[in-house]
């Protein structure tokens, strides 16, 4: 039997009926078309969906839609505000941070959640903490660095 829900996701309230077992990811994804949200391993192990889930970063692959019922969701779409990309995705530009992008976004929401835990101060505790975010192309060095410019810069170290 179908449930109804409502999210706010990337700012915007809505109502949803949906079954218990549909996850987060595939509301994201196939009801919303929110083609940011990426379905990689759907076990939680590629970090290719994450989203942030009332400004902490979690997978969606792994959580029911019902279990998230008057949240509010942010995906790589709700990053950029007023025509004006995140500093993290002007990062990840500058930096060359990403190769075919499949887990781009899912490693800019992880990295905008890193921030706001407040818990990376060096290098090494930011690949630490991006760790459940992987890169099937190899381009951890310059996703490191795009993430270290933004999360640490505002901390002032480097």
């Amino acid at each position: 039997m179908p449930h109804s829900i409502s999210l706010t996701v990337n700012d915007r309230t809505r109502r949803f009926d949906i079954e218990p077992s549909v996850t987060l990811l595939d509301l994201l994804h196939d009801k919303l078309g929110l083609t940011g949200v990426k379905k990689g391993c759907d076990h939680g192990q590629c970090g290719a969906c994450t989203v942030l889930v009332n400004g902490e970063r979690i997978n969606s692959c792994l959580t029911l839609a019902v279990m998230r019922d008057g949240s509010q969701v942010t995906t790589v779409e709700g990053l950029a505000k007023d025509g004006q990309l995140h500093p993290l995705q002007q990062a990840f530009v500058a930096h060359d941070a990403f190769q075919c992008g499949y887990c781009t976004p899912g490693q800019l929401c992880s990295a905008v959640g890193l921030m706001k835990e407040g818990h990376a101060s060096t290098r090494d505790e930011v690949r630490e903490l991006m760790s459940g975010n992987l890169c099937r192309c190899g381009a951890y060095v310059q996703i490191l660095s795009a993430v270290s410019e933004v999360a640490l810069g505002e901390r002032g170290t480097q």
